[in-house]
């Protein structure tokens, strides 16, 4: 079975993300950036499946410039076998994205196809659904469990509700929750082993597709800050902060 694994560059979780003084986007100089934590347990998964004689290859894809080859590395220390970037300067939209994994999925017939169900920047939760509509495969959202039985995989995802187990027909799309696994740490030989894996560069025009923005970012603002507390003397006094400043009991 190969895997195929999307992941994106992103900040890092623990940075303090800042806005552009003429508010048109996020400050990203000098900023440390890392795999987006979604898409670093979606690598995390496909390695267990590959380590439990599963999965026999990892592929794993990145779309953007040259910084991303950082992120691919660090999947391939992971435990990816292989790596490719889809060279481009665009910020593309999640449509486009789904179109480019698209042809990476054409190219390369993957039984399974296992991505974050979001980035942490965008935060949109579209990618995985649109691949799956674009390339007709099921797909399995959400997963906090995931398990290959023969030609089927069941995906157990956390719904509204509680848990949902489905049974899809390989090849599959999954995308990953955080309950999935804990990911873990690349070793130092792992990192060294991971300079010579190899590591395919394509254009993104080389694929045919339109790239155009369908969405513009109008604005970008920080949220706004929170004011101070306040220590009231008396319930009588919190109940009428409540009821006539805060407005929020009658």
């Amino acid at each position: 079975m190969k895997i195929l694994v999307p992941i994106k560059r992103v900040i890092d979780y623990n940075v303090k993300v800042r806005v552009k003084p003429d508010n048109s986007n996020v400050d990203l100089a000098n900023v440390k950036m890392s795999i987006n934590p979604f898409c670093e347990i979606a690598v995390e998964e496909a390695v267990r499946l590959k380590e439990a004689g599963t999965a026999t290859e990892i592929v794993a894809v990145s779309i953007g410039n040259k910084s991303c080859q950082e992120q691919l590395r660090t999947a391939l220390a992971l435990g990816a076998d292989r790596a490719i970037q889809i060279d481009t300067e665009e910020n593309l939209d999640s449509l486009n994205v789904a179109k480019l994994l698209q042809k990476v999925v054409e190219e390369e017939q993957p039984q399974l196809v296992i991505l974050g169900k979001q980035s942490i920047d965008s935060d949109n939760n579209q990618t995985g659904q649109m691949l799956a509509a674009l390339t007709g495969m099921p797909q399995g959202t959400f997963a906090s469990n995931v398990g290959v039985e023969g030609d089927k995989v069941n995906v157990t995802r956390e719904v509204d509700a509680g848990l949902q187990t489905v049974a899809l027909n390989l090849p599959a799309i999954v995308t990953t929750d955080l309950r999935l696994n804990e990911p873990r740490y690349a070793k130092l030989p792992d990192i060294m082993k991971a300079k010579r894996k190899p590591l395919d560069v394509k254009a993104a025009a080389d694929f045919g597709v339109n790239l155009d923005a369908r969405t513009t970012v109008v604005k970008v603002t920080p949220p706004a800050e929170r004011q101070a507390g306040i220590i009231v003397e008396s319930i009588d006094q919190l109940v009428d902060k409540l009821k006539n400043e805060a407005k929020v009991i009658s």
